[in-house]
């Protein structure tokens, strides 16, 4: 998902690349679940973060649909977000003591928090959000070594592709400019990338380089 935002209003004016350290250490939040709250549907989920949670929960992602995770249109397609609920919008996944109960396995927002990404030239490179969290005095943590992912290059490598398939799918959409054609490429992008389930005894990245290059035929086919 897309923000139109000022970076130079809401970022201490920076760029950062994996391997620089920025002030995001919040002293393992002891239970303080702010950025966990209030987020309505704006905590869009990728085909890694669905592959992560089915594995975890041993549920479909037909059987995540309905409890925890939610559909949403995103900048034209439809895609999965983490739901909010109860009296104080709180994430599903979060327990009586104010703690992510799925750590281990939480969703590349979550992981980021409170950076964001820029995408420019066919890559990216992280912003900090100087007013997102509460916790003062942050020490500096590496990135790489914050959003705590196994098989740094290639997740990074995943994130790009990722990103740069859905905005050709979105600038397509915009070029046709038919309800029609919205809806065949969400349902697309919806069984191809998420309903389809991930081997788990098979390799993440390896299932979704098979499938990116199906959804590139289908969807750019002609």
């Amino acid at each position: 998902m897309e923000r139109n935002i000022n970076l130079q209003e809401v970022t201490d004016g920076k760029l950062y690349d994996s391997n620089d350290l920025v002030k995001v250490g919040c002293d393992d939040c002891r239970g303080c679940s702010e950025c966990c709250r209030g987020m309505g549907d704006t905590i869009v989920l990728d085909p890694l973060d669905i592959c992560r949670l089915s594995r975890r929960l041993n549920q479909t992602f037909e059987e995540l649909l309905g409890g925890p995770v939610g559909l949403r249109v995103v900048d034209g397609i439809i895609l999965p977000h983490l739901v909010m609920s109860g009296d104080n919008e709180q994430c599903s996944f979060l327990n009586g003591e104010g703690r992510c109960s799925i750590h281990e396995v939480r969703p590349g927002f979550c992981r980021m928090f409170p950076l964001g990404r820029i995408y420019e030239k066919g890559s990216f490179r992280y912003f900090l959000q100087i007013n997102e969290c509460p916790k003062e005095n942050k020490t500096k943590v590496k990135i790489r070594k914050w959003l705590d992912t196994p098989d740094w290059n290639r997740y990074e490598k995943y994130v790009c592709e990722w990103h740069y398939f859905l905005k050709d799918i979105q600038s397509k959409i915009a070029q046709e400019q038919t309800e029609n054609y919205a809806k065949e490429m969400s349902m697309l992008i919806l069984q191809l990338f998420y309903i389809t389930p991930y081997d788990e005894k098979s390799d993440f990245y390896e299932l979704f380089a098979g499938r990116i290059v199906e959804g590139k035929k289908r969807a750019f086919a002609g």
